[in-house]
């Protein structure tokens, strides 16, 4: 490995690891996915019911991954992956699991959760190929995908009465 090749494996492995986030791209559209850097690739776990989604990545596939900064936001670099699926209850998908559940955020079933990616989703393990990719010059804005998930809705007729409540103990507090 030349020099640049080397810094370039570097910067990879510790942007990705300090990012809790990177965008991927495989056949489909650019996905925002949480991950985790172990024993030289990223693992994503996915596709299955209260799972982010995997769309066009395939085993044997590539993707393009661009990661970026965990306090600015802003990209810090791409690189090219090789994508493999880690068979159910392997030894290397015990290790990712392992290293996976750590990190999941707010799952409903913690102690079920590994029996539940065996049954129902995929884990991803992408792998970097060759060196890093220029980031692009422009914007990648888009607009977001369709969703069936929202934040807006009625105000519940209830509420208003909670807040005015709280208000008014708060003043009573402040009085005595």
């Amino acid at each position: 490995m030349t020099e640049p090749q080397h810094f370039g494996a570097a910067l990879v492995e510790e942007a990705t690891k300090k990012s809790g986030l990177v965008w991927v791209r495989g056949t489909g559209p650019d996905r925002a996915l949480w991950h985790v850097w172990h024993e030289g690739a990223a693992l994503v776990v996915g596709d299955g019911p209260g799972e982010q989604p995997l769309p066009g990545l395939a085993d044997g596939g590539s993707a393009e991954v661009t990661v970026r900064s965990k306090d600015k936001g802003g990209r810090l670099v791409a690189w090219t992956a090789a994508v493999s699926e880690l068979a159910p209850r392997s030894p290397a998908w015990e290790a990712a699991v392992a290293e996976l559940k750590g990190k999941r955020l707010n799952a409903p079933d913690a102690e079920e959760m590994p029996e539940r990616w065996a049954r129902e989703c995929r884990v991803l393990c992408l792998t970097p190929r060759g060196s890093t990719t220029d980031l692009p010059a422009g914007s990648l804005a888009a607009a977001p995908l369709p969703t069936p998930v929202t934040t807006r809705q009625p105000v519940p007729a209830s509420l208003p009465r909670l807040l005015l409540k709280r208000g008014k103990k708060t003043g009573k507090a402040a009085k005595s």
